[in-house]
């Protein structure tokens, strides 16, 4: 990436993150992110309903076969910023719930995720044989 193209991606992202936080936070946000290269988040909610379940079905798939988008919920009755992380096999049924994005990151997401690839990564930890499913979204700018 040129440094012009770098500059460009910065301000972009800046002056969307700008919209919920402070300017100079907004645009310090923003370098970090463009200069990683993307922006991680943990899925929350993942102990809710079947998604233990589902997260453990979807460990068992290729990174390559797991599509993955966020949703807005503004209809959502906890927090109208909520941001649902959902996803689905190639050739799979159909579309699945994982969990949310952090809510004290959804402003965050919600600026990088217009002009990102999205990838969800799921796996397992635990304590003693007792484990957990969980996940992590990446967005790549």
């Amino acid at each position: 990436m040129t440094n012009r193209e770098m500059k460009s991606k910065v301000m972009s992202l800046g002056n969307r993150l700008s919209k919920t936080m402070d300017r100079r936070d907004a645009f310090v946000q923003a370098w970090i992110i463009v200069k990683r290269g993307a922006v991680e988040f943990p899925v929350k909610g993942v102990m809710a309903g079947n998604r233990q379940e589902a997260l453990r079905r979807l460990a068992n798939y290729a990174p390559d076969q797991v599509r993955a988008f966020l949703m807005p919920e503004p209809e959502n009755k906890f927090d109208s910023n909520a941001i649902a992380v959902m996803v689905m096999v190639q050739g799979g049924p159909g579309v699945y719930k994982i969990g949310y994005i952090p809510a004290s990151e959804t402003a965050k997401a919600a600026a990088v995720r217009g002009n990102a690839s999205i990838r969800v990564v799921c796996g397992t930890w635990g304590h003693t044989g007792n484990h957990t499913f969980g996940g992590r979204v990446a967005l790549t700018v």
